[in-house]
């Protein structure tokens, strides 16, 4: 998963005989056990790399399936919002209203989480959009040191703040007047999926839970997909971050670490071309992102452990989506398995991870549909 940008940007530091270089290459090898997930908004930090100027700079990316990322429907009103999460860090999203919502009465609402790194603008704005066209009020959102909310140094790595963002979106749609505050649910798309459960594990107020594409982002970056990471390498990971946060402490740069390739290689792995093709594309690309964690926060996921106690979560029903074809499907089948309550795992045939993106064509919003209506 290392590019020559990142190789760069890495140079020069050594942990127990590895370079930066290469703890980046073991924990991409299973794909993403770094963040490469999506892409990040660097506020306050200044960006990591050279970004271009718009999707126009771009080439178009695969868009077979009806990729269509950045879907807006006319019979939605979208408002963008604003709320504080209980460390007082401002949170901001987007509010989906139905037209044809009867706000005299209260409406079913769903939270929806975008993937670890990206921004609300990929991926979670076209399910809030699709679930909003079925008649729920939806609100989805940057987490906290990601896009547009608040949290510096940008890009930062706190999982635990990560699953308090949703609470606090739970509490922004209970104070809204035509959202009933007994039917609120939540989506979480890839690395989201693990911040949504670590949530729903302590709020109730949380009553039905689906996931796509999940990302375990604790067992990513402790194990590698399929185990790949060793205990060495583990801890040569762990030496890279300590001694970073040695040189920030110093007043030394904020480095970046992970994420989506820059460019690719004949190196590059078919999991680094599946997410460079969205969000190095007009596909997925946005302004606010480079999918590249801080370096010096990254282990902390290396501490997250979303799966444990998942019993807290019945009787409230879960439903885990995957694609067959998923580099991550792992994730979700150790969920389901683990999972005491009501609990369904759906595969959809011929998808990848990243197709569940932004592929209208695959994404079984119809299977969505159904399970909010059905549990929420």
């Amino acid at each position: 998963m290392s590019t020559d940008c990142n190789a760069r940007h890495n140079k020069g530091i050594q942990a127990d005989g590895v370079s930066r270089r290469n703890i980046i290459k073991l924990t991409g090898a299973g794909a993403a056990a770094i963040g490469l997930s999506g892409a990040a908004g660097l506020s306050g930090a200044g960006p990591a790399f050279a970004a271009p100027t718009s999707r126009k700079d771009l080439e178009p990316g695969e868009t077979s399936n009806g990729a269509d990322n950045f879907y807006t429907s006319d019979q939605v009103t979208v408002r963008k919002i604003s709320f504080k999460n209980r460390y007082d860090m401002k949170v901001v999203g987007n509010l989906f209203v139905p037209n044809d919502l009867n706000r005299g009465t209260t409406h079913p609402a769903l939270v929806v989480g975008h993937p670890m790194g990206a921004v609300k603008e990929q991926s979670a704005n076209l399910y809030a959009t699709k679930m909003a066209e079925q008649g729920y009020v939806t609100l989805s959102f940057d987490l906290s040191f990601w896009g547009e909310s608040a949290g510096k140094p940008g890009n930062s790595v706190l999982p635990d703040v990560y699953a308090e963002d949703f609470s606090a979106a739970v509490d922004y749609l209970r104070t809204q007047p035509f959202v009933n505050k007994e039917r609120v649910g939540a989506i979480g798309i890839c690395g989201s999926g693990s911040f949504v459960i670590s949530a729903a594990k302590i709020d109730p107020r949380i009553k039905a839970i689906a996931t796509v594409s999940m990302y375990d982002m604790g067992a990513a970056n402790r194990d590698g997909l399929n185990k790949s990471v060793t205990l060495e390498q583990r801890k040569a990971i762990i030496a890279q971050a300590a001694a970073q946060r040695d040189v920030e402490f110093a007043g030394g740069a904020v480095q970046y670490t992970g994420g989506t390739p820059e460019v690719l290689t004949a190196e590059s792995t078919a999991v680094d071309r599946e997410f460079y093709d969205f969000y190095r594309t007009a596909r997925g690309y946005h302004p606010n992102t480079t999918t590249h964690p801080a370096l010096a926060t990254n282990t902390k996921f290396m501490n997250f452990h979303p799966f444990n106690d998942l019993e807290l979560i019945a009787p409230r029903p879960l439903l885990f989506i995957t694609g067959d074809q998923a580099h991550s499907r792992e994730f979700s089948e150790e969920a389901y398995r683990l999972a005491s309550g009501p609990k369904e795992l759906f595969w959809v045939p011929g998808a990848g991870h990243v197709d569940l993106y932004d592929r209208v064509g695959l994404i079984p919003f119809g299977k969505l549909t159904d399970f909010f209506r059905a549990k929420l």
